[in-house]
């Protein structure tokens, strides 16, 4: 149960090769959610030193003090990183939506060959661009896997947040060691959970509607949030508009929740977007037709 099971292995093995593009050798390990592998992902390396994205989800930050780490936000542009024992990347972005280029993804992998860095790749929107297709750092590894992993989560792609199913991607040493950790710690993923990743993995159609669907979303609600005099950053994949009117981030918020309408403030991810906010991409159509009736109405 630890490892998962025949099947489920199988199946992560084939969806990695043939929806993400991984050559060589690599390994597969079910996890609970992507989440909490992300906020103990530190601890069951040991890393003393974790970089994150200066605009991000704020667990890779909870992680690394969870584990007592020595945390540092950084730029997009690889070259810049001090030496780390892991590094944390997210394409597509959250919040922002923006998509690693093919050409950053190869700066983040000739780092980790540079410095011996572990890279943690949190792929969980992938499966959802926009106006932009984003890439696993797998495939850009070509084959060469050592120490990259990959992060991916069901919760996204075939709405099993509910579940806890998420998996993890890429070097069997790396995982060979978390592994290990967990047969002591336990975060097995329940039997009947892993079921359902085994039939959800095995199906691309349910993936395809869905992002036909945030992309219509998407459609009627950016031209809303600009008619209202917001602008749209990045935005080229995943469930979120990241968008600002060139204030503070809680002004934003309190406009649209005059009118009815929930975001999130930028400054949740990060001292550098308290002039954003977040809008999701994630309410029902119904919801969003009506948010959109009340921007136009404002």
């Amino acid at each position: 149960m630890t490892i998962g099971t025949p099947e489920l292995r199988a199946a992560m093995r084939t969806w990695a090769i043939e929806i993400l593009g991984v050559q060589g050798d690599f390994d597969v390990l079910p996890t609970i959610g992507s989440k909490e592998l992300v906020a103990w992902l530190p601890t069951f390396l040991q890393a003393k030193t974790v970089l994150y994205p200066e605009v991000a989800y704020p667990t890779y930050l909870v992680g690394a003090l969870i584990a007592n780490s020595q945390a540092i936000p950084v730029a997009l542009d690889a070259a810049t990183w001090p030496d780390a024992d892991l590094a944390w990347i997210n394409s597509p972005s959250n919040p922002t939506g923006r998509v690693h280029s093919d050409a950053e993804l190869r700066a983040v992998v000739d780092y980790s060959r540079r410095t011996g860095t572990c890279i943690a790749s949190d792929e969980c929107y992938l499966s959802f661009p926009a106006s932009k297709e984003a890439n696993s750092i797998l495939k850009i590894a070509a084959g060469d896997n050592r120490n990259l992993l990959a992060v991916h989560s069901l919760s996204k792609r075939s709405n099993l947040a509910g579940y806890r199913a998420g998996i993890l991607i890429g070097d069997p040493e790396l995982i060979a060691q978390i592994r290990e950790v967990r047969k002591h710690a336990g975060m097995m993923v329940p039997f009947p959970v892993q079921r359902a990743m085994t039939v959800a993995l095995a199906d691309e159609i349910h993936v395809a509607e869905q992002a036909v669907r945030y992309r219509a979303r998407r459609d009627v609600l950016q031209p809303a949030l600009e008619k209202a005099g917001f602008q749209v950053h990045f935005t080229e994949s995943g469930l979120y508009i990241w968008c600002t009117r060139d204030e503070s981030d809680w002004d934003s918020v309190s406009w649209l929740a005059d009118r009815g309408i929930l975001a999130t403030p930028g400054s949740f991810y990060g001292e550098n977007s308290a002039r954003f906010i977040r809008v999701a991409l994630t309410s029902t159509d119904a919801a969003i037709a009506q948010a959109v009736a009340r921007l136009h109405g404002a």
